[in-house]
């Protein structure tokens, strides 16, 4: 049985409280694990069958179970989940390439909370009273974790997570019941890294920015496209001095010489060196 998970605020700043715990932020996907009568399907955020995706965790339970999680793929050389890792096993779907990943690229189921147990649903209980029938739960295989928390002391593992390298905390209320929905309850504080970019054009049909940076050579190489963050009088100062640096254009953009420069944050690089999740911060003059 599919439920639909409870969502994340977005809180503005790292932050410590005694009435929240604060977890480490895993970078993979959203899943809920149900078993119904010994059959245990899995689900994204969004309702998407993922089952097959995933064999290593086709093993069950004690009794009849619903968990909500994060699929990750461990680097074993920094013990951080890779999301490029964890949207290769996702985006498998050959039955053959699926066997390959589960021996190349494993994944780990991380726990982090239970909602339905031995036929009783458990989400108008508090967090803590969730978390602690967790800690009884006997887990099926390696490929199950739990996911560890503090209490009250967010700015200290933040500070720990930032070193890390890791994607951010999020920090839930203890008294919290579960909901479907987003919730100021939960709240992500993200890991963001910092980065100047050249603007290089931008769509036609909607919005988004090309961005681009010099590589050792000098050469301008692009890094992807700023979708979010400028306000509306950014915008119009953008597309006010952009209409006199046109250098071309195609069916879907605009390009311009690089003399508009800007700050983004964004979530990390990828491997063939984008930009991830770029939001624009301001401009560079």
């Amino acid at each position: 049985m599919f439920i639909s998970p409870m969502l994340l605020a977005t809180a503005p700043s790292p932050f410590s409280h005694s009435d929240y715990i604060f977890e480490p932020k895993v970078d993979g996907h959203r899943l809920i694990f149900s078993q119904e009568a010994g059959t245990i399907r899995l689900y994204t955020r969004h309702n998407n069958d993922c089952t097959r995706q995933y064999p290593e965790l086709h093993m069950p339970f004690k009794d009849d179970i619903i968990l909500d999680g994060e699929i990750a793929c461990v680097d074993p050389e920094t013990g951080i989940s890779d999301f490029e890792s964890v949207m290769a096993r996702f985006q498998a779907k050959k039955a053959d390439k699926i066997q390959q990943l589960t021996k190349t690229l494993p994944v780990t189921f991380v726990i982090f909370d239970i909602l339905y147990y031995k036929g009783q649903d458990l989400r108008k209980m508090s967090l803590m009273e969730r978390k602690e029938i967790l800690t009884t739960l006997e887990l099926p295989s390696p490929s199950f974790g739990v996911v560890p928390y503090i209490e009250g002391a967010g700015e200290d593992l933040f500070e720990q997570i930032r070193s890390w390298g890791m994607e951010g905390m999020v920090g839930k209320r203890m008294n919290s019941k579960y909901v479907s929905k987003r919730s100021e309850s939960w709240q992500k504080v993200i890991n963001w890294s910092y980065t100047e970019v050249f603007l290089t054009g931008y769509r036609k049909d909607e919005f988004g920015w090309l961005t681009a940076v010099l590589d050792g050579s000098g050469k301008l190489r692009p890094t992807g496209i700023i979708e979010h963050g400028p306000r509306p009088k950014e915008k119009k100062a953008f597309y006010g001095v952009s209409k006199g640096i046109v250098s071309g254009e195609d069916k879907n953009f605009v390009y311009l010489e690089p003399l508009i420069r800007a700050e983004v944050k964004m979530r990390n690089w990828t491997k063939s060196g984008l930009l991830r999740s770029p939001v624009f911060t301001k401009f560079v003059v």
